[in-house]
């Protein structure tokens, strides 16, 4: 299973990203998605996740800037994330759930985010 992510980037306070984790096989066998980031130094943490029936959670920290969406006919989970800061500088990754055993989860490569001040 491929998972695909982009996106990242360099970008100013305050600006915007928008990741893309792009499944070729396509979402059909996976219930929820969602985004991890880790920071240098600093334990992987969950960002935001959304069920296949569109529910979505966010980490407390995301302060209501990111969003998660995705499109089934696209095959791909999105992550906007808007006002970033210094502290959302890390490697994101995407995942997802497989809908036949949800204790298996695929994951896809990073994609550097890097918010300058």
């Amino acid at each position: 299973v491929q998972l695909q992510a982009s996106g990242g980037g360099l970008v100013q306070v305050g600006g915007s990203l928008k990741l893309s984790c792009f499944a070729p096989g396509g979402v059909d066998g996976f219930g929820t998605m969602g985004w991890y980031r880790q920071a240098p130094g600093k334990q992987r943490e969950l960002v935001a996740s959304i069920s296949r029936g569109g529910t979505t959670k966010y980490a407390d920290s995301m302060d209501d800037r990111f969003f998660i969406f995705r499109d089934n006919g696209k095959h791909t989970v999105y992550l906007e994330m808007n006002s970033l800061k210094p502290e959302d500088t890390a490697t994101y990754s995407c995942y997802a759930v497989s809908i036949f055993n949800d204790r298996i989860k695929y994951y896809g490569q990073g994609t550097l985010v890097t918010v300058s001040s």
